[in-house]
């Protein structure tokens, strides 16, 4: 089965990045059901690394607006929601229940440079299925680095299991705020087919 045009134009080619949004609220079941649909999409042998805040409540924007850069301020503070995207560095613990067909703990448990690779690899995935995600259901997204990681961490996983990846603002964009379309590489100058 092959998606409609608008389908994929509200995915991909009418989607924009928002640094500008509405006054709105985004619901528990809303963020429930944008997790929903993301984990049902492919990571490193189904490990499933991502793990995700969604930095909603003043208090917790609080929190996280002293990790900001500057100019990542008045977004986060925009926002119906903030997600923080993280990936577990113990993700293998739960490879036995995740794909029981092989020996994933052993692979990834033994070679923490390998289980890096694809724990970070897997909650970045896990992070743009965030993004594809939210925007099906029908809200606009703003994804940003420009921010201090390790204080993230430490504020939001003071334990040091899981390591942020990056953000992303969630609500409902301020398109008149929007600026051209910036461009963007041509099939030939960064594809090619072997």
């Amino acid at each position: 089965m092959k998606l409609s045009k608008e389908s994929t134009d509200i995915i991909f080619d009418e989607a924009r990045t928002h640094k500008y949004f509405e006054k709105t609220d985004i619901s528990d079941e809303l963020l429930t059901q944008i997790y929903d649909e993301l984990k049902m999409a492919p990571t490193w042998a189904n490990c499933q690394a991502g793990r995700f805040v969604f930095v909603r409540s003043p208090e917790a924007k609080k929190k996280l607006i002293p990790h900001l850069d500057e100019s990542n301020v008045k977004k986060v503070e925009a926002a119906a929601a903030t997600a923080i995207i993280a990936y577990d560095t113990k993700f293998y613990e739960f490879m036995p229940r995740l794909y029981p067909h092989g020996d994933y703990y052993s692979v990834f448990a033994g070679d923490e440079e390998f289980a890096t690779r694809a724990g970070l690899l897997s909650g970045s995935l896990q992070g743009a299925y965030l993004i594809i995600a939210a925007r099906a259901l029908g809200l606009d997204c703003g994804p940003m680095g420009g921010f201090d990681n390790a204080g993230v961490d430490k504020e939001f996983f003071p334990d040091g299991r899981f390591k942020s990846v990056f953000l992303c603002n969630l609500g409902i964009g301020n398109k008149s705020k929007l600026h051209p379309r910036d461009d963007r590489f041509k099939f030939d100058e960064a594809c090619k087919i072997l």
